[in-house]
């Protein structure tokens, strides 16, 4: 008896009412904020690749982004709140940031990685085969 008042008391507290925040007047565009977070997710990226350089040339990713966007940490906390609080938005941007880093990270693979066209393969296998390249060259 006692489990279940203790989740009949737990779902009591955990279904408070959630208020919309105000508008700011501040508001950062939808566009510019998608912007923001693609660049935001980058530099978190980076950081997780390079997080000592960055630390040792002392290096605000935070910062670089408030100024690109001529922004500051206010504005940007403010226009988050905004878009997050309505779930269907904020799920839509996230969709289009995703977008656009797949595109992002497929046109850096095409450019560092060029991929050989089905003949170039062919050619490459038999070469292989014959002993005229080594395996590592094929690649």
């Amino acid at each position: 008896m006692r489990r279940l008042l203790v989740v009949i008391l737990l779902l009591a507290l955990g279904c408070q009412s959630v208020e919309k925040p105000e508008m700011p007047e501040d508001l950062i565009a939808r566009d510019v904020m998608i912007d923001i977070l693609t660049d935001a997710y980058l530099s978190n990226a980076a950081k997780s690749v390079n997080n000592k350089i960055i630390r040792q040339r002392g290096i605000k990713l935070d910062s670089f982004i408030y100024r690109k966007y001529q922004i500051d940490s206010v504005q940007f906390v403010r226009s988050h709140a905004w878009y997050n609080s309505d779930l269907s938005t904020y799920e839509g941007m996230f969709v289009e940031i995703e977008t656009r880093l797949a595109n992002m990270a497929k046109e850096l693979d095409s450019v560092n990685f060029p991929k050989k066209n089905p003949i170039q393969r062919k050619q490459d296998s038999i070469r292989k085969a014959k002993g005229l390249i080594e395996p590592a060259e094929s690649n």
